[in-house]
């Protein structure tokens, strides 16, 4: 599939609930932490907005990997590792982004061992990695290598 142009309207789009995502995590942010775990509906929540932008950064990884030309990735979070390969995020970057696709993988499928405090705990402090995904990728669209 190399040399498939980018879909940009495509990455956009996810790009846009990469967005949103974050707008909505910030705001469950402003809880005490206190405040935030004795909610179920925040807890809840916010599982579900983290999975749902650490979804579209991986479909927009997967989509960039398959038209650029680089390896199969083994799994979501390795696909972060090819985009590193790819010049398209750094080494710190794509490693911050393989743990987040990990606790992805976390929430999906081992759901009951998700300690709800870190799930705060990566509201206050993770967030930044999928701002600065969105960032990268943007300038990635607006000048895509040769």
């Amino acid at each position: 599939m190399a040399g498939t142009p980018l879909d940009v309207a495509r990455l956009r789009q996810f790009l846009g609930i990469i967005g949103d995502s974050l707008r909505k995590l910030r705001e469950l942010g402003t809880l005490s932490k206190t405040d935030f775990l004795k909610d179920f509906r925040n807890t809840e929540s916010a599982k579900y907005l983290l999975v749902k932008a650490i979804e579209a950064a991986i479909d927009i990884c997967n989509h960039i990997v398959a038209t650029q030309g680089g390896r199969a990735p083994t799994d979501y979070a390795d696909c972060f590792a090819v985009l590193k390969e790819l010049g398209v995020v750094s080494s710190e970057l794509a490693a911050r982004l393989q743990r987040m696709a990990r606790f992805r993988n976390l929430v999906v499928h081992l759901y009951w061992q998700v300690d709800d405090a870190k799930v705060y705990e990566i509201i206050q402090s993770d967030l930044g990695d999928l701002k600065e995904f969105q960032e990268v990728i943007a300038a990635f669209i607006a000048a895509p290598p040769p």
